[in-house]
């Protein structure tokens, strides 16, 4: 199943793609940001510091813990406190970009970072414990929203999990837009329930429940729509485990163990197996599978967004 074409905005720290925006004038340019994500998605940078008025070149600003609160004040001029500026920024920003499906961060930022970014105490010693200001703000707006950081998109799990969570919120933000109806949130879920099972029964169960109350007439669909998509985030969040993509493959062979002849069969359950135990990389018993249901279409199968979450171009699960 292939999305229509649409663009899909991405949020990002405007150094990472190049622009010379950082408190020394250079960037921080991310090749694979640049030279395969750029195909697929539309960009949107940001630079916080700059939107405020920091200008080029500039004092570099850190986080600081006071009694009250973590702020971002001038690494020389401590009088120099940007922490409001910054989350009023990020306020404009998360009304401004209300359709982005995702965000890039600088890592270690002070405004940007999403995690573990250096914050100084009283005897000058600095923890990573902190998220930068911007990022911060924004994701406290924009909880729904996809993020990663430039960093951690250097690890294939965390990268394929992050292109994956976009490419369905997307999705989701498109459906949104046009008229929500209790059968549209049906073939939604539909759609993406092999998607949710590799990231375990548990939340599985819960959003199939959910599911079921859409066309309960006690129920208020928009306020069950807004708790399955928070479900549905926080549970794509975690990245699926090699065990439980293992399961939903086994799901997936049992739709068709009654078209498949033996040696057919026994080769698909060896790759899977070999996923499982990490000796190939998920493209592998996936690429058996597809080429199975050419030969024995099935409906339901192929309407799984599991099969092809995002452009095979990618190739993200190569990798993992």
């Amino acid at each position: 199943m292939k999305d229509a074409i649409h663009p899909i905005k991405i949020g990002i720290s405007a150094c990472l793609l190049g622009e010379p925006v950082r408190f020394d004038g250079g960037h921080k340019r991310h090749d694979f940001i640049n030279d395969a994500l750029s195909h697929y998605f539309s960009f949107v940078p940001v630079c916080p510091e700059v939107a405020i008025g920091l200008g080029i070149p500039r004092e570099p600003i850190r986080l600081v813990a006071t009694a009250e609160a973590v702020r971002a004040v001038g690494t020389r001029n401590p009088g120099m406190d940007v922490t409001a500026a910054l989350r009023d920024y990020a306020a404009q920003t998360a009304v401004g970009l209300d359709d982005i499906s995702g965000y890039i961060f600088k890592k270690g930022s002070p405004s940007c970072g999403m995690e573990r970014v250096k914050v100084y105490h009283d005897n000058g010693m600095p923890q990573a414990q902190g998220r930068g200001i911007y990022a911060d703000e924004l994701l406290r707006r924009m909880p729904l929203l996809p993020a990663e950081e430039e960093g951690r998109l250097e690890d294939p799990v965390l990268r394929e999990n992050f292109i994956e969570r976009v490419f369905i919120y997307h999705r989701w933000q498109r459906l949104s837009r046009a008229t929500m109806t209790p059968a549209a949130l049906v073939a939604f879920h539909t759609e993406h329930k092999y998607a949710i099972l590799s990231r375990g029964q548990t939340a599985y169960r819960q959003l199939g429940r959910l599911v079921a109350r859409a066309g309960d007439r006690n129920t208020e669909f928009a306020t069950l729509c807004d708790e399955y998509i928070a479900l549905l985030m926080r549970t794509l969040a975690t990245p699926a485990k090699r065990g439980h993509h293992a399961n939903v493959l086994m799901h997936m062979l049992g739709y068709l163990k009654n078209q498949l002849e033996s040696q057919d069969k026994q080769d698909l359950l060896r790759h899977i197996d070999d996923y499982r135990r990490g000796i190939v990389p998920l493209v592998v018993p996936l690429t058996l599978l597809n080429h199975f249901l050419r030969k024995h279409p099935d409906r339901y199968l192929q309407r799984q967004r599991y099969l092809l979450p995002y452009p095979e171009q990618l190739s993200l699960r190569n990798s993992i």
